[in-house]
């Protein structure tokens, strides 16, 4: 699958062990890269499994559209599907099978108190 990131900031931090280190620490880098890995090996989103470890699931509310996958908890990888338009089922969901290329938003703990962002500009 193809990855785009959408700060260079975070695109640096995904793909240097020492800026991974660096913005996460330790435990969580090696999380985004081993995921990160298990993403670029993948044919299309499908081939992810939503069962842990990776755990690939849909958002809802506001995060609608979304897609995370566990990192070390509570931290999730979060992307979209880099498509234009983006493949639609019939029933009006994202076609996972036919998601070939991602952008990754963010590392972060979207349901602390304080709404941890990790990975911004």
């Amino acid at each position: 699958m193809d990855i785009y990131f959408k700060y260079k900031k975070l695109q640096k931090a995904c793909n240097n062990e020492r800026e991974s280190v660096k913005e996460w620490g330790h435990e969580i880098a090696k999380k985004v890269r081993q995921r990160l890995s298990e993403l670029r090996a993948a044919v299309c989103l499908s081939d992810i499994s939503h069962l842990p470890p990776p755990r690939l699931h849909e958002l809802s509310g506001n995060r609608q559209g979304q897609y995370a996958v566990d990192l070390l908890h509570p931290y999730r990888l979060i992307f979209i599907p880099a498509h234009k338009p983006i493949p639609i089922k019939s029933d009006g969901g994202i076609d996972v099978s036919e998601v070939t290329a991602i952008l990754i938003i963010e590392v972060e703990d979207y349901h602390g108190k304080d709404n941890k962002r990790r990975g911004r500009k």
